[in-house]
């Protein structure tokens, strides 16, 4: 039964990465890139639960696990560009259950010396209409080097 389970993990983060290897940079007006964000963030609300399990899976092998609820969901950054992929977030059960995306806010500063990245838990997959869920966090980014 484990090795099953393993088995169905590891082929979905082997397809999200697939997914992710040419992380979608969307600009106004072009179709191809919004697709291709808005296909790796269905992918994410697909496969979020395997991530999610795999994410908590080895956290727990070392030791820092989280005691509260945990969900994979979309980040959609927004700053320099457009970008999609996708985090995890952790909190009470009742308020991670209403977290459908994470938006993360970038802002440079001092001709790109400083820079602030702000990670908000969001209500909505649409970054132009969103509300913070307040009392969640994000407890781990999935991310792929290229």
């Amino acid at each position: 039964m484990k090795n099953f389970v393993l088995k169905k993990v590891t082929v979905a983060i082997l397809i999200c990465s697939l997914l992710f290897v040419a992380p979608a940079k969307l600009y106004a007006f072009n179709l191809g890139s919004i697709l291709e964000g808005g296909g790796i963030a269905i992918a994410v609300k697909i496969f979020g639960r395997q991530i999610n399990d795999f994410i908590n899976t080895a956290l727990m092998n070392k030791n820092i696990s989280t005691q509260e609820m945990t969900k994979v969901v979309p980040v959609i950054s927004i700053g320099n560009g457009t970008y999609v992929g996708a985090v995890q977030v952790s909190g009470p059960a009742e308020r991670v259950q209403s977290v459908q995306a994470v938006m993360q806010l970038e802002l440079n500063f001092s001709d790109n010396r400083f820079r602030i990245k702000a990670l908000i838990p969001s209500d909505s997959l649409n970054p132009l209409q969103f509300h913070r869920v307040l009392g969640v966090g994000v407890s781990a980014i999935v991310d792929v080097k290229l």
